[in-house]
């Protein structure tokens, strides 16, 4: 994950292989699709990169398919871009429509973590590329993989 300011590239690492690897609610293949849509949200549609590995992105849109075979049901694609761009906007009635929806709230919690994360490390990769006077950012924050090893 590159440097990330110094010391910290170990802790988002970390965070990010919890959020996305451990057991919860929704699948883990479900959190990797959101937290890539968010990143790519996050970061100028003339440079899209990721958090995650040239392999794990899909190529964006609403409804198509991540890499890793599934993508963001459309009915959470919505939510997941709000989150991602907007997460003040977040209403009651949307988390109640998809509740409503069959999603429970653990559900709705980790589609959330994960798309604010996505949104927060194609921030970061934006803003360091930015303090490198770089126009873009040259390699994506999945530099590392889980458990820090070299891809």
């Amino acid at each position: 994950m590159g440097d990330l300011g110094g010391g910290y590239g170990a802790y988002t690492a970390r965070l990010v292989d919890c959020v996305l690897a451990a057991p919860g609610h929704t699948p883990a293949e479900l959190r990797r699709a959101v937290l890539a849509r968010a990143a790519r949200l996050s970061l100028t549609a003339s440079h899209p990169s990721s958090p995650l590995s040239r392999g794990e992105r899909g190529t964006g849109g609403e409804d198509q398919t991540e890499a890793s075979g599934e993508g963001v049901p459309a009915a959470l694609a919505a939510y997941v871009d709000t989150v991602a761009r907007h997460a003040y906007k977040v209403t009651d009635e949307d988390l109640g429509a998809l509740q409503s929806a069959g999603n429970s709230d653990d559900a709705l919690f980790e589609v959330t973590v994960s798309a604010a994360l996505g949104a927060a490390l194609g921030r970061l990769e934006r803003g360091l590329a930015a303090l490198r006077g770089e126009s873009s950012p040259p390699v994506p924050l999945s530099a590392t993989r889980r458990g820090g090893t070299q891809e």
